[in-house]
C-alpha cells in the first residue's frame, strides 16, 4: 500500500503538468470517449478491431461524440500514428497507468473510457491495470477479447476485480458470457454481448477476381492472419493430398506474414516448417504463400474469390477470431475447428465444424463442399444472413446505445445522414429498365421489370438531378421514361409486368393495375415539373403520355391510384387538368366523410400500405386549388395517421402482417412486416407538410422517421446498406430481409433526397 501511495504522489506532479494540455479539451462541449487499445500501425487483431469500431462509430454518430484514441505501447515497442496522440499508455510502467488516469480525470469533456482487454497486454506490470481502474473517476466499459474457462483462484479474483471497476463488460459470444456468469460469478446484468464486427461488401464477380489474381479456373481454399504455430496450418497441408486427389485444380492460399512477436523470438521457424511440409507432400503447385500484411481492400478481394475458407486453430480457449469474422462477412463457406465463435455462428447450416488437429475430417469436409456448388451457395447465403446483424454499422449502433445508456443525460445520439450512393441503382438498371428484385445485392434478371419500379426510379433520379446536376442521371431518366412509354397501350392505360425478354407477362391480366397507372402519372408529372432543367424532349414525351392516359384516368376509383394521379397533376401544373384533379380529390373527400368517426379519421375502414400518400395528395390538391376542405381533411387525417405510427418519437409503420382495422386501432400487436416504401412515403408526406406550413414538428418527424433506415428500429439494425447503396427489403420481427430490391432501394433514395432539397 505504501508503494501505491508513493506512486500516486509521484504522478500527481506529472498530471498537473498535463493540465494545460487538457484544458483546451474542456472548451469543446461535445462528449469525448477515450478508446484505450492497441492501434495500427501495430500489427495486431485488436488494433484492427478498434480501428474498425471507431471508424464505424464516427461514420454513424460523428455529431454525437468525439472518439479519442489512447494507444497501448511498451518500452520496446512504440509507433508513429496518423492521429494527433494526446494520451498513451506505456504498459511496461506502473506510473504510466496512474498518469493516464489523472490526465483523463482532469478532462471534463471525457464522459466514458472504452478499454480493450487481452491478458497479454498487461503482463509486464502486474498491478498496472488495477491501479488505473482504482484511480479512474470516469465510467469505463471493458471489452474482453478472451475469456478463459476453468479459471484458477488467482485468475478469478483478477477478472472479478476488473469487472467490479467497469460499468459493463462486453464479450463477443454468448459462450463467453456464460463462462463469466457461471465460472467467475459475474452478474449477467453487467455483461453485454456484442459480436465481432464484420464488413459489408458490394456484390463482386468471383470469376473476375480469380482472373485478377491469376487464379482462373482454380478452386480456391484460403486462410489468413498473422502466422504462428497456433494457426495449425499443417492440418490443412496434411489433408491436401486427399483433397487434390478428387479436386486436382485446388490451390491453397496462406495469406499473412508471421506475427512480429514470433519473428522477434524465433524468426521464421514456423513458416519454414510449413514450406518443408509443402515439399514433403509435393504440394508446390497447390500452395501459394502470400507473406504480407495485406491492405484491407486486397484482403477482402482474396476472401471473396475463396471457395472454401479454412480455420484450423488448435487453441481451445480462443473465444473469437477476427479472421473468422472477415471470412464469413465475405460469404465464404467455412470449415472450422470448434472455437466458441465457430460453434455459435456455424451451428445453423452456415458451415462445417471439425475436430482440432483432424486432417482426415478436414479433407472430407472440403471435398464435400467442392463437389457441391449448390451447397456452397446455400452456405454463403446463410452465412451472410447470419452475420448481417454483426456488420460494423450494427456493432457501432450497439456500442452507441450502450454509451447512451450510461451517459443518458450527456450523450445524445444523432444519426449521420449517409452520403448518396447510386451504385446499386446503376447495377439494377439495364439499357431497358430497372430490374425488379435482387438476391442480396446481386440483380435478379429473372424477376423481370415493372412499371411501378421504373416510375419510382424516374422520380428519384429526377430529384437527384435536381440537387446534383449530374449529367449521368440524364441517361437513367431517359431509360426509365422510355420504359414507361413502352408500358403504355393504345387506349392510354399501362401494363405493369415485363419479363427479361421484354414481353408483357400474364400477371398483368391477373392483377388490378390501377395503382401502377397512378404511379406512372405521378412520375411523369414530377418530371414535367423540372422541365426548365431537363432536356426539352423529356417533358414533351411525358406530356404526350399523360394526355393519352387522362381519359382512362377519369375512370379510376382505387384510393391510392387517385392519390398518385392527384400528385402527378399537381406537379404537372396545367390549368386544363385542374378539373380532373378536383374530381379525384372530391372522391377522396367523400370517402373520408363516409368513414370518419369520432375516433377514426380516415378514408377507409382500415389502414394498409402507403397510407401517408392520401393526406399528402389532398394537401397537394389544396395547394393547387385553395379549396379549404382539402386542407382541413389533409391535416386531420395526417394527424390521425401520425398518432398511430409515430410512437415515442420513433416510426413504426403499419405491418403488412395484419392491417389496422377500424375496430382495433392499436399499432403494437404486430412486430415486423415494416416496409421501406411505407417509411419513405411518410417522409415524403412530412416533407410536403413542412414546406406548406413551415412547422418544425414535421421536420423533426422527418428526421426521426429517416433514422429507421439507419438503425433506429426495434432490431437496432441498419435497413440501408451504405456500401452497396441498396436498401434491404423489409424489417421483420427477428431479422432484416437482406435482399435489396428496386422498390426498397428507390424508396430509400426518395426519402434521403428530401433532406438535400
Amino acid at each position: 500500500m505504501n508503494m501505491n501511495k508513493d506512486i500516486n504522489s509521484d504522478v500527481e506532479d506529472k498530471a498537473i503538468r498535463q493540465s494545460d494540455k487538457t484544458k483546451k479539451h474542456t472548451i469543446n462541449n461535445k462528449s469525448e470517449i477515450v478508446f484505450i487499445s492497441t492501434f495500427p500501425p501495430k500489427v495486431c487483431g485488436i488494433a484492427t478491431y478498434t480501428q474498425d469500431l471507431i471508424k464505424s462509430l464516427q461514420s454513424k454518430f460523428g455529431e454525437s461524440f468525439n472518439a479519442i484514441i489512447c494507444p497501448m505501447e511498451t518500452e520496446e515497442e512504440t509507433f508513429e500514428y496518423e492521429e494527433n496522440i494526446e494520451y498513451s499508455l506505456n504498459t511496461s510502467d506502473a506510473v504510466s497507468y496512474l498518469e493516464l488516469a489523472a490526465q483523463i480525470n482532469r478532462n471534463d469533456n471525457i464522459r466514458l473510457v472504452m478499454l480493450q482487454h487481452e491478458f497479454g497486454f498487461f503482463n509486464e506490470t502486474k498491478n498496472g491495470l488495477p491501479l488505473f481502474l482504482r484511480n479512474l473517476k470516469k465510467d469505463v466499459i471493458i471489452t474482453f477479447h478472451t475469456v478463459l474457462p476453468k479459471p484458477d483462484k488467482e485468475l478469478k479474483i483478477k477478472v472479478k476485480e476488473i469487472a467490479d471497476a467497469a460499468k459493463t463488460i462486453i464479450v463477443m459470444t454468448n459462450i463467453s458470457a456464460e463462462i463469466l456468469c457461471d465460472e467467475y460469478d459475474i452478474s449477467p446484468e453487467k455483461i453485454e454481448v456484442i459480436p465481432h464486427g464484420t464488413h459489408l461488401l458490394p456484390f463482386t464477380d468471383k470469376n473476375a477476381l480469380k482472373e485478377k489474381y491469376n487464379l482462373k479456373n482454380k478452386k480456391v481454399l484460403s486462410t489468413f492472419g498473422l502466422l504462428g504455430s497456433g494457426k495449425n496450418i499443417e492440418t490443412t497441408l496434411k489433408a491436401l493430398p486427399e483433397i487434390i486427389a478428387k479436386n486436382p485444380d485446388v490451390i491453397f492460399l496462406i495469406l499473412g506474414k508471421t506475427h512480429p512477436a514470433i519473428v522477434r523470438n524465433e524468426g521464421e521457424k514456423y513458416r519454414e516448417f510449413l514450406e518443408d511440409l509443402t515439399c514433403k507432400f509435393n504440394l508446390e503447385n497447390h500452395i501459394r504463400f502470400i507473406n504480407e500484411y495485406l491492405p484491407l481492400p486486397e484482403l477482402l478481394e482474396y476472401l471473396q474469390l475463396t471457395d472454401v475458407y479454412l480455420f484450423t486453430s488448435k487453441d481451445r480457449n480462443q473465444a473469437v477470431s477476427g479472421t473468422f469474422s472477415y471470412a464469413i462477412s465475405c460469404g465464404c463457406p467455412i470449415v472450422s475447428t470448434p472455437i466458441p465463435h465457430a460453434l455459435e455462428v456455424l451451428k445453423e447450416d452456415t458451415g462445417i465444424i471439425i475436430d482440432f488437429e483432424a486432417p482426415k475430417q478436414l479433407a472430407v469436409a472440403v471435398n464435400t463442399l467442392l463437389d457441391n456448388e449448390n451447397k456452397r451457395e446455400k452456405l454463403r447465403s446463410k452465412s451472410l444472413e447470419k452475420m448481417a446483424p454483426t456488420a460494423w454499422e450494427n456493432s457501432s449502433i450497439s456500442h452507441a446505445l450502450l454509451f447512451h445508456k450510461f451517459r443518458n443525460d450527456e450523450t445524445e445520439l444523432n444519426y449521420t445522414l449517409p452520403k448518396i450512393n447510386l451504385g446499386h441503382i446503376q447495377n439494377m438498371t439495364t439499357e431497358f429498365g430497372m430490374i425488379q428484385f435482387s438476391k442480396i445485392s446481386k440483380p435478379d434478371i429473372d424477376s423481370g421489370y415493372t412499371l411501378d419500379d421504373n416510375a419510382r426510379a424516374m422520380i428519384a433520379i429526377c430529384r437527384h438531378y435536381e440537387v446534383s446536376k449530374n449529367k449521368s442521371d440524364l441517361e437513367l431518366i431517359s431509360i426509365y421514361l422510355n420504359f414507361i412509354k413502352f408500358c403504355q397501350h393504345n387506349d392510354g392505360s399501362f401494363l405493369n409486368y415485363v419479363d427479361e425478354q421484354k414481353q408483357f407477362t400474364n400477371q398483368n391480366y391477373e392483377t388490378n393495375l390501377e395503382d401502377s397507372n397512378g404511379r406512372a402519372i405521378w412520375s411523369l408529372g414530377y418530371l414535367i415539373s423540372l422541365k426548365s432543367i431537363l432536356p426539352q424532349e423529356f417533358s414533351e414525351i411525358a406530356e404526350k403520355i399523360i394526355q393519352k392516359n387522362l381519359l382512362w384516368a377519369e375512370k379510376i376509383h382505387s384510393t391510392r391510384a387517385m392519390a398518385f394521379i392527384i400528385k402527378g397533376l399537381y406537379y404537372q401544373n396545367s390549368e386544363k387538368n385542374i378539373p380532373l384533379l378536383k374530381n379525384l380529390a372530391d372522391r377522396l373527400v367523400k370517402m373520408y366523410q363516409h368513414e370518419a368517426k369520432d375516433d377514426w379519421h380516415w378514408f377507409e375502414s382500415y389502414l394498409t400500405y402507403g397510407n401517408s400518400l392520401l393526406p399528402e395528395a389532398l394537401l397537394c390538391a389544396w395547394i393547387a386549388t385553395k379549396d379549404e376542405v382539402y386542407k382541413q381533411i389533409a391535416e386531420e387525417s395526417f394527424q390521425f395517421l401520425l398518432s398511430k405510427i409515430m410512437i415515442d418519437d420513433n416510426i413504426k409503420v403499419i405491418s403488412n402482417k395484419g392491417w389496422m382495422q377500424k375496430e382495433n386501432t392499436e399499432n403494437d400487436s404486430q412486430i415486423g412486416g415494416e416496409q421501406p416504401i411505407d417509411v419513405a412515403y411518410t417522409i415524403l408526406a412530412l416533407s410536403t407538410f413542412y414546406k406548406a406550413f413551415n412547422d418544425e414538428k414535421y421536420l423533426q418527424m422527418m428526421q426521426n422517421s429517416f433514422n429507421w433506415f439507419l438503425g433506429k428500429n426495434h432490431l437496432n439494425q441498419i435497413i440501408y446498406n451504405p456500401v452497396t447503396g441498396g436498401c434491404y427489403d423489409g424489417l421483420e420481427e427477428k431479422n432484416v430481409n437482406l435482399n435489396q430490391g428496386a422498390e426498397s432501394t428507390v424508396s430509400y433514395l426518395m426519402a434521403r433526397l428530401c433532406f438535400d432539397k
